[in-house]
């Protein structure tokens, strides 16, 4: 209740009506005057009614104590049951506060940023959006539901913007423990065939992973296939040198072997993906007879900078054996052995170019190049009438290894070149014609070599479905044979030419083994958090993919059609981290995310994180797992600051703030009540007068 004034006057005016009185008053006491006393009362009276006094009283009502309630629903507590125990504690919290009308809670459920690609608990960062409109002096605590791993951590001398208790209420068990690897530093690049060299460290957290010894074993796998097994002591950098195996992208995984009853195992594994770079490809080129066609092959791998061409053409013709010795028929020797025997496996690319057996390469020699195909080696062979005729090299022991046998007939009649219907799935074919006319809208050929039915793939086609050109794996290598001499129409543009060069190049690419060009094959990429995953078949519908989430659960993704061969799907992912696709015998590593995102650092819940800050707050930190179920500490409600913590219980700081609802006022000189006192004072002049 307050007193408050309303002058009637100003107040200057007042100051000297009252100074006025106060001289008549004094003049009146000093002589003594009959009833002076009397009209002093009365001045003062007049005084008081001319201020206007109003008595006030406030109508307040108290304000709730604001709790905000932080819950982590990050990646991390999806784990060894923490969603559990976050969900039952959760329940029981709102239990509690409900009994205390006085306290209103804020519960604010934090998971990853949806369009972050890296990341992170941010604890902190919700609780002050949370308490963004709410008075420092309203906030009775602050409650964190997590398993401790926070990113976002302040200070711990930066004030939080509140003077009340910091609460941990820990999700997991106290005695976790966990193992993962990460790989430290790596090349994203790396020439094919050259040393490379990256360095991995593998980390044991917990209190039971401290208290072990000894090393880790760690399986390195390329491209799907394992090449090293590494022993790592945990928390020790461990290096590893490889060679880079092919082209293009190379996926390297790092699998540390399981503890039992470590937190998760999605983290112990590691992927690194190295581009191979093909530097100096080394191609032989052999061509026989001079044609037409002679130099395509040879303009081809020219144009390209990255190739290192050996080319021979064998320019005695068959009927001309006057029995001088080649090598005085040759600008320059022939070096056969060094080229077939010593250097052999020093080519990526063996090209066979119309020629014909003549006794220039020792019958054993094509048995090693069978045997270098068998080891990996790839073999091109442009065949025309020369490997129908009795001197072909099918007739060599080079027979073993090739796809399609001749019949030692020639096909002479015009044709269109066209794909088969394996040859539209097919990477090495597929797309050639943008128009996709059948058939394709390209110039003919005049002549094929008719062979036996092929092994392996037929993707292209001629004359009445004659094979055209032909592709087979062959032990650990690979054949490709063309069966005409005609692409040279191509090249020059004879009606309209052909897609010649994107044709021998990919044909030259797929026996090098780039990846893209696969025939079966399961890729998967990412684009910060969208998944996309194709899979490359010349068979039918594949059947979904299963995919396999960082946290461990599994789905199963329909792929849809994106062309001939190609199966596809892509999703926006909730999780990040490393994922598992799979369809059939096939399945990829990929990494959803930045790979050091903050999340996938550590995974074993901890006190140690918000300890400091209960500590300096006088608050509480404790797990909230027991046996097998939830306990959670009681609650305390205090007035006043917090001098000491409870290390049973939950300090909450009740606020004493009011908001105010109406003011009641009450006029003292007003009304008849007021009129009655001066009328009184007035009453009692004349009275005393009177006498």
């Amino acid at each position: 209740m307050t007193l408050e004034f309303a002058p009637f006057f100003p107040w200057p005016v007042l100051a000297g009506l009252a100074v006025l009185a106060l001289v008549i008053a004094a003049l009146a006491l000093w002589r003594g005057l009959r009833g002076a006393i009397i009209r002093t009362l009365a001045f003062v009276a007049l005084l008081l009614a001319l201020t206007n006094p109003t008595l006030n009283q406030e109508d307040r009502e108290p304000l709730s104590t604001v709790v905000p309630v932080i819950v982590d629903r990050s990646q991390s507590q999806d784990t060894a049951g923490r969603k559990q125990q976050t969900d039952e504690a959760l329940a029981s919290l709102k239990d509690r506060f409900s009994r205390y009308p006085r306290i209103e809670t804020r519960i604010v459920e934090v998971g990853d940023d949806e369009n972050s690609d890296a990341p992170a608990t941010r604890l902190f960062t919700a609780l002050r959006s949370a308490l963004s409109d709410v008075p420092p002096a309203r906030v009775g605590a602050a409650v964190f539901l997590t398993d401790g791993q926070i990113h976002d951590l302040p200070g711990v001398n930066q004030d939080l913007g509140f003077n009340a208790p910091v609460h941990g209420l820990i999700t997991g068990q106290p005695d976790e423990f966990d193992r993962r690897v990460e790989v430290l530093r790596a090349p994203r690049f790396g020439i094919v065939g050259e040393e490379q060299e990256l360095s991995l460290r593998v980390f044991d957290d917990g209190r039971k992973a401290a208290g072990q010894t000894g090393t880790a074993e760690v399986t390195v796998r390329m491209n799907g296939q394992p090449i090293a097994t590494l022993q790592a002591r945990p928390g020790a950098e461990t290096p590893f040198s490889f060679t880079v195996p092919r082209g293009g992208n190379n996926v390297m995984e790092f699998a540390v072997a399981e503890l039992p009853g470590e937190v998760t195992t999605a983290n112990n594994r590691a992927v690194h993906v190295i581009d191979g770079i093909r530097q100096n490809l080394r191609v032989l080129l052999v061509s026989g007879e001079p044609h037409a066609g002679e130099r395509a092959w040879r303009n081809l791998l020219k144009s390209d900078a990255s190739v290192d061409l050996v080319h021979f053409t064998i320019l005695r013709p068959p009927e001309k054996q006057d029995g001088t010795p080649i090598n005085e028929l040759s600008l320059i020797a022939f070096p056969t052995r060094e080229l077939f025997v010593e250097k052999i496996k020093d080519f990526d690319l063996i090209i066979f170019d119309r020629y014909k057996h003549r006794g220039v390469l020792p019958i054993l020699y094509y048995d090693y190049i069978a045997q270098y195909v068998e080891n990996g080696g790839a073999l091109l062979i442009a065949a025309g009438p020369e490997h129908a005729g009795e001197d072909s090299i099918a007739s060599t022991p080079l027979e073993q290894v090739l796809p399609a046998a001749p019949t030692g007939e020639m096909h002479n009649a015009a044709f269109y070149p066209h794909l088969s219907e394996l040859g539209a799935k097919h990477p090495v074919t597929r797309g050639l014609d943008p128009s996709g006319a059948n058939p394709p809208a390209w110039g003919r050929w005049f002549r094929t070599v008719d062979v036996d039915p092929p092994r392996g793939q037929t993707v292209m086609e001629g004359d009445g479905k004659r094979p055209l050109l032909v592709l087979n794996r062959q032990g650990q290598g690979r054949v490709a044979m063309l069966l005409s001499d005609q692409g040279w129409l191509w090249a020059r543009g004879f009606e309209g030419g052909g897609p010649h060069v994107s044709l021998y190049r990919r044909i030259a690419h797929w026996l090098m083994k780039e990846p893209e060009l696969e025939e079966e094959a399961l890729t998967a990429r990412a684009s910060g958090r969208t998944l996309e995953a194709t899979r490359q078949t010349i068979g039918n519908d594949p059947g979904p993919a299963t995919v396999k989430y960082p946290s461990g659960r599994t789905e199963t993704v329909t792929m849809t059609a994106a062309g001939p061969g190609q199966y596809r799907f892509e999703r926006r992912m909730e999780e990040t981290g490393l994922f598992q696709v799979s369809n059939g015998e096939f399945s990829t590593l990929v990494h959803v995310g930045t790979v050091d995102a903050p999340e996938f650092k550590a995974m074993v819940s901890t006190e140690d994180t918000l300890k400091p800050y209960a500590d300096k707050t006088r608050g509480l930190v404790t797990r909230v797992a027991s046996g097998s179920g939830i306990t959670l500490p009681d609650i305390l409600p205090v007035r006043g600051e917090v001098r000491i913590s409870d290390p049973n219980r939950m300090v909450i700081r009740m606020t004493d703030e009011t908001v105010l609802r109406g003011i009641n006022s009450l006029p003292l000189f007003a009304g008849f009540a007021g009129l009655s006192a001066l009328l009184l004072v007035i009453a009692a002049t004349w009275w005393r007068e009177g006498r």
